[in-house]
């Protein structure tokens, strides 16, 4: 599912029952998601489910290429964790795993 921007007139449930369709697609197609939402590890922690792994990435002004190679860095170093369930954070120093689901 595509990224939706809603106008603020709409239902905020509409946003939630969205984003929810999107982690589900994911979680069944055993992808990892790589979210813009500092709250999407909140989100993974609320559905108390092991999947899908996210990578939220916790740097701005990185350039596509730049986004590009932090996302392939992060993806090769935390390749079983990603595999098992694992939400990561990631900025151009650290990687932070935590398992899922989270508690």
């Amino acid at each position: 599912m595509n990224r939706i921007l809603l106008d603020q007139g709409l239902a905020p449930r509409a946003a939630a029952i969205l984003r929810q369709a999107g982690l589900e697609k994911a979680r069944n197609d055993g992808r990892v998601c790589v979210p813009l939402d500092h709250d999407s590890h909140a989100h993974l922690a609320v559905s108390g489910c092991g999947r899908p792994s996210g990578v939220l990435l916790r740097v701005e002004g990185l350039d596509a290429q730049g986004q590009a190679d932090l996302i392939r860095s992060v993806c090769l170093q935390c390749e079983t964790a990603l595999s098992d369930g694992a939400a990561v954070s990631a900025d151009c120093e650290s990687i932070r795993i935590r398992r899922l689901p989270l508690r």
